[in-house]
């Protein structure tokens, strides 16, 4: 039996690069959603123009006022930080890691309470409507397999891996293995966890990623044998995801000590094969389209060129960059590189597990940016960035993002009465003439007004996904 899902459509169909996506925004104010046993989209358009079952009843849900929007992408979120939002370090983000995150990571170790935030974090994943996401791990496989179970049991899309670190001070201890440990952990959640919900390496919900903290919590021989890793393991479809350019400090800085402590040209050097003194290859990259790289706010030309060359995908998190005064990321000119940039969240850095809340961020920060770099995002750019953009940075374009006919049905039910302060912007802000104006107006104000109580319902696959139980 198909299932209809009437309400007011939102989405941006096709593949188009971010600059396009305002031509791509389809507004459907009556429309209808209909969906397969199999969870596949088989039908987005006009509710009076569904085709009409013959051969079987039609399940109907009529969501009234609800808009029906894809389900968010989260391309940046800390596991082990869900409980360190907001953590005060008195510091930029190496001190902030020092005093606040690496002791909080170090507390999963404990398997009852790996148990309890894998738990608290599939349940606040599902509350905000983040469908997909590309999560920073935990250092302890105990508490790896704590999550993938969790989410597989709440039917949610996981790309995750444990945080590596081979190196780092005192309180980074507990996080801390040996090269071939790392290698032999990293291995073996790849062998049990990647594709494990289904057997099919092209399309499962639970996937893993090699996680390299950041180059200043590895080595030389470290990211040598994470590249032969990879190398071994690329065409099984696993990823990779890091942090890039985050903090410029001069001097004191991350970006200036990772250029300092191995030498090279630039800290992308590092993440290419290229981690030996002079920028010398010394050994298999990690770049490629399975490949995210958070934050890059201080990126070169030449760094954005090799990234968008590689098929490399950046996750912007403009939150986070507020909250450790990291800077903005340059949206003119990174966009224009052609690499893919994605939203996150950052969580714990970030204290927003809502992506309409990264993207209403989004929007003024780079509203904000100095002369002709400031720009005012459009609407659909802002939908887009947290939908298809993740989808397509996560290499899955093909299988959710958007309601194109025959992806999966990854989607949201917005009921706007839900949360006071949405529905009255939505039933009283003024609306333009111009029919395109007034569709824009009101993409705008449901991502800006959007907060947690109007989030209805969460779909992956046409499941509707609930919380997990206590």
């Amino acid at each position: 039996m198909s299932t209809t899902h009437l309400g007011r459509i939102f989405h941006v169909a096709g593949r188009p690069t971010v600059g396009e996506a305002t031509d791509a925004l389809v507004w459907i104010p009556d429309g209808a959603l209909v969906i397969d046993d199999a969870g596949t989209i088989v039908y987005c358009g006009l509710r009076d123009g569904r085709p009409q079952a013959t051969d079987t009843p039609e399940n109907i849900r009529d969501h009234g006022d609800g808009f029906l929007i894809p389900g968010f992408v989260d391309t940046h979120i800390h596991f082990p930080q869900t409980y360190s939002v907001d953590a005060y370090g008195g510091g930029q983000l190496l001190e902030w890691l020092d005093s606040c995150i690496f002791p909080a990571e170090a507390r999963l170790a404990d398997p009852a309470f790996a148990q309890q935030i894998a738990r608290d974090f599939t349940a606040r994943r599902i509350a905000v409507g983040t469908t997909a996401a590309m999560v920073f791990g935990s250092a302890f496989p105990s508490a790896q397999d704590a999550l993938f179970t969790e989410t597989h049991r709440a039917g949610l899309r996981l790309v995750s891996g444990r945080g590596i670190q081979t190196v780092g001070g005192p309180s980074a201890t507990p996080l801390l293995t040996t090269d071939d440990r790392a290698v032999e952990l990293a291995a073996d959640e790849i062998s049990r966890w990647h594709g494990a919900d289904s057997g099919d390496a092209g399309n499962p919900l639970l996937q893993v990623a090699i996680v390299p903290r950041f180059s200043l919590s590895v080595t030389t021989s470290t990211l040598a044998a994470l590249g032969e890793l990879y190398e071994d393991v690329r065409a099984r479809g696993v990823y990779v995801h890091t942090h890039l350019n985050e903090n410029n400090r001069p001097g004191t800085g991350e970006i200036d000590m990772v250029k300092s402590t191995f030498g090279v040209d630039s800290y992308l050097d590092t993440y290419d094969g290229r981690f030996l003194p002079g920028s010398r290859i010394g050994g298999p990259g990690l770049l490629g389209r399975r490949t995210i790289m958070a934050h890059a706010v201080h990126c070169t030309d030449d760094e954005l060129a090799r990234m968008a060359d590689a098929g490399t995908s950046i996750a912007h998190c403009p939150v986070s960059q507020q909250f450790l005064g990291s800077g903005t990321m340059p949206w003119r000119r990174t966009v224009s590189s052609g690499v893919t940039v994605a939203a996150g969240t950052d969580v714990g850095a970030g204290d927003e597990w809502l992506i309409a809340r990264v993207l209403a961020d989004a929007f003024k920060v780079h509203l904000s940016e100095p002369g002709e770099a400031g720009v005012a995002i459009h609407p659909a750019q802002m939908l887009f960035t947290g939908t298809l953009a993740g989808a397509r940075a996560l290499d899955m374009e093909d299988h959710f993002g958007n309601f194109d006919v025959g992806k999966e049905a990854d989607f949201l039910v917005i009921q706007p009465d839900r949360w006071e302060p949405l529905e009255s912007i939505l039933r009283h802000g003024i609306r333009a003439d111009d029919a395109d104006t007034a569709r824009d107006q009101t993409l705008f104000a449901l991502l800006m007004g959007m907060r947690e109580p109007a989030i209805a319902e969460v779909y992956v696959r046409g499941r509707r996904v609930s919380q997990p139980a206590p």
